[in-house]
């Protein structure tokens, strides 16, 4: 009986677990409502890869050679897994598109894979990522874009990370473009509003303001205990010269 209490309690922690997941093995397949979302990609880019994030979600534009297949994954605490790709599309040489729902496009394992119509073409897809970072393994091989969201920077070591490190760094309407030739490791971007400085500065002030004013409340309150005891003549200091130096009685 104890057994099946077990058991019935792991299955339906599982069950649990999984229930609306959106990653992982256990996730569902990517309808074609998601597959055929809207979304206007740029296509004319000078780089291999373009990512170009929007709060927090951002669009990739692959230039595909010699590939029949995009498998899109990211990094997770039991190893890789699959991304909820959306508003997939293909675009052939001679500029025509193919919506996601025309392809195929699928979750195996811990990747989502996109097959391509033909090995040499353009593939986007929209995807989410969390608030001012953004991760990515290198997928193909080439040179590699992120457009960050407008008014964001990077520069600063508290606030922002880079990886691999020193791109090329160019501003283009107010938004900040990060470039590598050909990364040879996962691309991963820490970034920040110029708001986020003074907002930390300010903290950092009200708590050194409260730290001070602890402080001298503390010395205050040292100094008044002090002055109770003198009044009630408990600081009464013993004279050192009353047994200094002299032998117990009967040994003079």
């Amino acid at each position: 009986m104890n057994r099946r209490l077990v058991l019935a309690t792991v299955l339906v922690g599982a069950v649990a677990l999984t229930a609306g997941c959106s990653f992982g093995p256990f996730a569902d397949d990517i309808s074609d409502e998601e597959l055929d979302e809207d979304a206007e990609y740029d296509w004319e880019t000078n780089s291999t890869v373009t990512i170009r994030i929007e709060d927090t979600e951002y669009q990739a534009v692959y230039d595909v050679s010699d590939q029949s297949k995009l498998s899109v994954y990211q990094s997770g605490f039991s190893g890789n897994e699959p991304v909820n790709v959306r508003a997939v599309q293909y675009r052939y040489p001679n500029g025509t598109f193919v919506n996601g729902s025309e392809l195929d496009v699928s979750k195996e394992g811990g990747e989502t894979v996109i097959e391509l119509p033909q090995e040499n073409g353009t593939v986007a897809y929209t995807a989410d990522t969390r608030p001012k970072e953004f991760g990515t393994p290198v997928l193909v091989e080439g040179s590699h874009e992120v457009v960050l969201p407008p008014n964001h920077q990077t520069g600063n070591f508290i606030f922002s990370h880079v990886s691999p490190s020193n791109p090329e760094k160019r501003s283009v309407d107010d938004r900040v473009h990060l470039r590598w030739d050909n990364p040879d490791q996962n691309i991963f971007v820490r970034y920040y509003l110029e708001r986020d400085i003074y907002i930390f500065g300010g903290l950092v002030a009200i708590l050194g303001v409260v730290m001070i004013g602890g402080l001298i409340y503390y010395l205050r309150q040292i100094r008044e205990l002090e002055a109770q005891r003198k009044e009630l003549g408990l600081d009464v200091e013993t004279e050192d010269d009353e047994f200094d130096d002299e032998p117990p009685p009967g040994m003079r």
